[in-house]
């Protein structure tokens, strides 16, 4: 009698760990494309090839996968800026980078995480939100460092120069950056181009230059 080949749990844990990041996949594309409260699990389930209960195996409810799908998104963003920050040599070029990976979370084939944030954002649990500003501080944080040296170096355009107003003047540019760029998912889509056939490429360059000034 041939031997019985069973799967070692190394092998069934990463097949789990596969199915969960498949359903958080297709839950980002299916949120931001339908939007949460018409997305069903039914839908994510079909997109990923499972019964219609599966994805509770996974999760308790929807909202939790939406909790996910955030959290994938503020990971993902967390380590694509640390790793690309490291190349900088600069503070300008950590500025240039800090854009540039931005857009790309926001943009890139598959990056739908952080535009669910934006949109569904009201449709997450108090208790769920805790944890997701946690993470969302942290990628503040790497922001935080670089505004805050680049208004002691008189270098962002409209605010304070010097360490005096930096703390102020660091959230207010931002709020006022990242909102400006957030704001892209509304309307930039770079496989179809804008009606002046921006690439992704050049929208960070001009937001680079709007915020920066020569020193």
């Amino acid at each position: 009698m041939p031997a019985v080949q069973t799967a070692s749990p190394h092998h069934a844990l990463s097949e789990e760990a596969n199915r969960r990041d498949a359903l958080v996949r297709a839950s980002a594309q299916l949120f931001r494309n339908k939007g949460f409260k018409a997305t069903t699990v039914r839908d994510i389930a079909a997109a990923v090839g499972m019964s219609s209960g599966s994805p509770f195996y996974h999760f308790a409810n929807k909202e939790e996968i939406l909790k996910a799908v955030m959290e994938q998104g503020l990971i993902e963003g967390l380590e694509l800026t640390t790793h690309a920050l490291a190349r900088a040599q600069t503070t300008v070029d950590e500025f240039r980078i800090l854009v540039q990976t931005h857009y790309g979370i926001l943009h890139h084939p598959g990056s739908d995480f952080i535009a669910v944030m934006i949109y569904e954002w009201r449709h997450l649990p108090d208790s769920h939100k805790r944890d997701i500003i946690a993470l969302k501080d942290r990628y503040d944080g790497l922001w935080h460092h670089t505004l805050s040296r680049l208004i002691e170096q008189g270098r962002l355009g409209g605010m304070a120069h010097g360490k005096a107003g930096a703390a102020g003047d660091e959230k207010l540019a931002r709020l006022m950056v990242l909102g400006a760029i957030n704001y892209s998912v509304t309307w930039f889509k770079e496989q179809h181009h804008t009606a002046d056939n921006w690439t992704l490429e050049q929208l960070c360059e001009s937001t680079v230059a709007f915020f920066l000034k020569s020193p």
